[in-house]
This record gives structure tokens, C-alpha cells and sequence, in this order.
């Protein structure tokens, strides 16, 4: 059994092999072979970087099992540790989740389109636990981007193609985070 309290994640982890630790981790946290504590050490050090970051949340938000439907004090303090890289991933995560089951939906794939509507629901509620201001700030930024197609997220939703009613649910969904200050 790997012990994850003393795993270091190189800092070049590539994205595939985030996928597998956290695939790792998760399985051996749900068995409870594996404490809170160590896993959020694991957790701290894979969303240091952009690609372990992007691994832990392309497999936390789509497992089938219920870890991530209830995250640990400690999860939720490990992903603080990086708010910078943290906030990016989760907002744009949350606009995907949004503008994929449209698509989904459009296709007749409801299977899929439900897997969507739960990383959403997920994701709203991770960010609604880390209370990060640069999750704010970027919700308020691509929402922006999302109205008016320019600023700091035109790229990212040029990049996806998505059309108006998908630029509109990702409104939505945005406004649905924003914390009114």
C-alpha cells in the first residue's frame, strides 16, 4: 500500500498520471485504507501544478462513487493550498459541466447529460466550501466573457465553440456561485 503522507508528486507530473494517483487515492480512501489526513496531503500536492490540478478534478467530479458529493474538512483545506490554480480549474470546470449537457442533451445522450448536470452540482459545491476571493473573481470574470464575448475568457469559450445557449447556461450557472459582497 503506497503511503501518500510520504508520496512526493514531482512537480512535471503529467496529466495521465495525476488521473492514476488520484484514481489511486480515491479507491484507497473510499476502502479506508488510506486517512483523510494523508489523502489531503496527496491532494495538497497534486493541485500545486496545473496538470496534477487538472487530473485530481477531471476524476474527483466525475466519479461514480460519492466522495466528492460530501468533501472532508481536509480536502476542502488541501485544495485552499493552491488558490490560484484551484479557482481557474474549478470555474472553468463548472462552465464545461454547463455547456456540456446542453450538448449532451442535444445529442439524446441524457446518460452522459446527467453526468454533466452532477460534476456541475459538484463543482457549485466545492467552490461554495473553499470560499476563495480568486474563485469570485474568475466566476465574475468569464461571466463577463460569457455576455459579452470579449475579455479575459474569450479564448477559452472560442475554444469550445460554444453558442449562445450555451454562453447563456454558463451565465446562469456563474450567477448561481457569485457571492454578492
Amino acid at each position: 500500500m503506497t503511503r501518500w503522507n510520504q508520496v512526493n508528486i514531482p512537480e512535471d507530473v503529467t496529466f495521465e498520471d495525476a488521473i492514476a494517483l488520484t484514481q489511486s487515492l480515491m479507491t484507497q480512501l473510499s476502502s479506508g485504507e488510506l486517512s483523510q489526513v494523508d489523502a489531503a496531503s496527496a491532494i495538497a500536492q497534486l493541485v500545486k501544478t496545473t496538470n496534477g490540478a487538472r487530473g485530481f478534478f477531471v476524476t474527483y467530479l466525475t466519479a461514480d462513487d460519492s466522495l466528492a458529493d460530501n468533501p472532508s474538512p481536509e480536502v476542502i483545506q488541501a485544495l485552499q493550498s493552491s488558490p490560484d490554480t484551484v479557482a481557474e480549474l474549478l470555474v472553468k470546470n463548472l462552465a464545461m459541466s454547463a455547456a456540456m449537457a446542453i450538448t449532451h442533451r442535444r445529442n439524446q445522450n441524457e446518460a452522459m447529460a446527467q453526468g454533466s448536470d452532477r460534476v456541475r452540482r459538484r463543482t457549485i459545491h466545492l467552490i461554495e466550501q473553499i470560499n476563495l476571493p480568486q474563485v469570485q473573481e474568475k466566476v465574475v470574470a468569464l461571466r463577463e466573457s460569457a455576455i459579452t464575448g470579449e475579455g479575459s475568457y474569450k479564448a477559452f469559450l472560442e475554444r469550445w465553440q460554444y453558442d449562445a445557449q450555451q454562453r447563456e447556461i454558463i451565465r446562469q450557472t456563474l450567477d448561481q456561485v457569485i457571492v454578492e459582497g
